[in-house]
């Protein structure tokens, strides 16, 4: 059993992001797994101001959710981040999760896999690039860990297309993998 962790980022509830993450949800669980999820629109969330007192303190100054998230986040063995793409890159709210993550960095940690759930408007797979590059970029801050699987939730231009996609599926199956 593998203890999870979903960041779900979109503030869009019932959405298409989270339509894969609660379907890779699903498998995960049916297969043994324990999993959290986190919804970001739920949490109080400041941007990091770069002080960096985190790195010597292993805790964030500033008076939010984020030091309560921090273990959780630190003791998953997997994280799975789901991600609306504007722009052709993660959501803002991801970004500036991501960012706040600083206080893990040089830390132990139990995550190892990192999975990745991206839908777009865009029907072609290269608008996700930027997404993978960003989270790939946070991920190399991090010894031995990997990204390991990608789900492209593509020409999901309103709420419950994705249902309709292959990707509905895909993200199913994958969380039966863990």
């Amino acid at each position: 059993m593998k203890n999870m962790v979903i960041i779900n980022s979109s503030f869009r509830k019932g959405g298409n992001s989270e339509a894969l993450a609660e379907q890779f949800q699903k498998g995960a669980e049916e297969v043994g797994n324990k999993v959290t999820t986190i919804h970001l629109r739920d949490i109080d969330l400041q941007f990091c101001r770069g002080c960096l007192s985190c790195l010597k303190t292993a805790k964030c100054v500033l008076p939010d959710c984020v030091n309560a998230v921090l273990p959780v986040i630190q003791n998953a063995d997997v994280l799975v981040f789901a991600t609306p793409v504007y722009y052709y890159s993660m959501c803002g709210q991801l970004k500036t999760f991501l960012d706040r993550l600083n206080p893990l960095y040089g830390r132990n940690h139990s995550f190892k896999k990192i999975y990745l759930i991206m839908t777009a408007a865009e029907g072609d797979r290269s608008a996700m690039e930027g997404t993978i590059q960003g989270v790939e970029g946070w991920i190399d801050c991090f010894d031995g860990v990997k990204l390991s699987g990608i789900i492209y939730g593509v020409g999901a231009d309103a709420i419950g297309t994705i249902q309709k996609t292959k990707a509905y599926a895909d993200a199913y199956e994958m969380g039966k993998t863990i």
